[in-house]
Formats: structure tokens, sequence, C-alpha cells
């Protein structure tokens, strides 16, 4: 009995783990920290950086999951904490609004600017979660809340200087290629479900199709944006892009998956661009 309470609430905090999208939350921190990093702030803002991320990122994953609990019941979709019994929606929703309430304070933290724009797109991630995931617009959340990232981190070092229009361009277009990435394996099992997002309303085909195009938008941005020349590594970088960008998309006819391990490996070229570029976002 008296190590009931302790694994009681262990296996709460796991089951409170697995509910906020720990996969996307763990990867969009390390790499707004990595890109504190390379735009030169200090260890200090760096560190802040990341806390107000997470945050934001926490809130945003628990929202999801809370809010999507019943859908999630009636579609027997195992695997997720509140589907299978760990944790209730009511203690997810707790913790996405104790996330977010922690959110704010950190974002405003790195500069009123900095905070505005991290909080907005903040905000953007929520409306998807409770509205706008279901509609035709439901790739606008991402664009806004993928471009207010990088421009966070840009506002937030001395002087508050604006953010480069490439660095906001390439996080709007990895943005949309995130969401129709995210959407594509589970199209057919939530045109069941009553979800009629952009990506649903493409259909898989299509969908797949189009999965690259703003990804290598991103790589070309990234590559041809900055001042100067692209240089050898903004060169390679981009031809790998359309090189798997056209296998996966001719592949992806015969095999569904080969378009979407494609489109990851694109998004892997652009986050080396963005790193690489990170000392040029303002």
């Amino acid at each position: 009995m008296a190590g009931g309470a302790p694994a009681r609430w262990g296996g709460r905090a796991a089951a409170l783990a697995g509910s906020c999208h720990p996969g996307p939350v763990v990867a969009v921190t390390a790499l707004m920290s990595a890109l504190a990093v390379t735009a030169g702030q200090g260890a200090g803002r760096c560190v802040l950086v990341a806390a107000a991320v997470l945050t934001g990122q926490l809130s945003v994953g628990w929202c999801n999951d809370a809010f999507d609990a019943r859908r999630d019941i009636a579609a027997d979709r195992r695997g997720k904490p509140v589907v299978d019994g760990r944790i209730g929606a009511r203690a997810v929703w707790v913790a996405a609004f104790a996330a977010l309430a922690l959110c704010v304070p950190l974002s405003l933290a790195c500069g009123w600017w900095a905070g505005a724009v991290h909080l907005a797109g903040v905000a953007a991630a929520w409306a998807y979660d409770l509205r706008l995931k279901a509609t035709a617009w439901s790739c606008a959340p991402y664009a806004i809340g993928f471009a207010a990232l990088p421009a966070f981190v840009a506002l937030g070092l001395p002087g508050h200087p604006r953010p480069a229009w490439w660095i906001v361009t390439a996080g709007a277009l990895l943005g949309v290629g995130s969401h129709l990435g995210d959407a594509l394996p589970d199209i057919r099992a939530d045109l069941a479900l009553g979800v009629r997002g952009w990506p649903h309303r493409l259909g898989s085909d299509r969908a797949r199709l189009l999965l690259p195009v703003p990804l290598v938008a991103a790589t070309a941005v990234l590559a041809l944006g900055p001042p100067g020349p692209p240089g050898a590594w903004g060169t390679a970088g981009f031809g790998a892009a359309v090189l798997i960008a056209a296998a996966g998309t001719v592949l992806g006819r015969r095999w569904e998956r080969t378009a979407f391990a494609a489109a990851v490996c694109v998004a892997v070229v652009d986050v080396a661009l963005l790193l690489a570029r990170g000392n040029g976002i303002a």
C-alpha cells in the first residue's frame, strides 16, 4: 500500500506526458532552442525561449487531446491515454490551461513584441484545436504558428530587431507542409468521423501530390532568401530537396508512405538550412 500513491501519481504523469503529443513538443522546442543559440542569444535568454516554447507546445498538445477525447473514444483510437482510460479528459484540460498560464509570462519575459508574436502563434494553434481543424481554413493556424516561432526568436534578440522576411516566409511554408504531412496518414479515418479540414477536402491523392510543394518552396526561400549567394550548402540542400520530393511523388503512387517519408526528409533539409542561416534571421 505504501507504494500505491506514488505509483498512481507516476502513472498519471506518464499518461499526461503521452497526451501532450510528445514527439512534436520535443522537436519544436529543441529546434527553437537551437535557433536561439545560432541566432546569438545569451544562455539565459535561450533557456527562457525554450521554456516559453515548451509550455506553449504542451498547452496546444493537451488541448488537442482533451478536446478530441469524445471523438477519439467513439472511434476507439487505442494508444491515446484518454481513450485507454489512463487519465481523464478533465485532468488533461487542467494541464493545458496550466501550461498556457505559464506560457504567457515566459513569452512576455522575452520582450513585449516577441511575447505577443509567440502568444499569437499559440492562440492560432488553440483555434485550430477548438474549431479550425474541421474547416477549409485548417492550414492557416499552422502557417501562422510556424511563422511566429522564428519571429519570436528574432524579436527576442538585443534591440528587438524585425525578423527577416525569408525566415517568416519559410516558417509559414513549413507549417503548411507539416499540416499536410500530419493529416495525410489519417485522411480516410478522419473523413469517416466527419473531419473536413483542408487536406481532407483535397483527398488523399491530391494531398500526397501537394505535400512536397510547400516544403521544397521553403527550401528555396531558405537557400535564396538571405543576402548574398546561397553557397555550397544552400545549393546542395535545394538540389537534394527537389530530388527527394520528386522521388517521393513518383514512388508514392504505389507506396503511400514513401511520399510521407520523402516529405520528412525534405523537412530535415529545411531544418538544417534554417539552423545554418540562424545568425541572419533579423
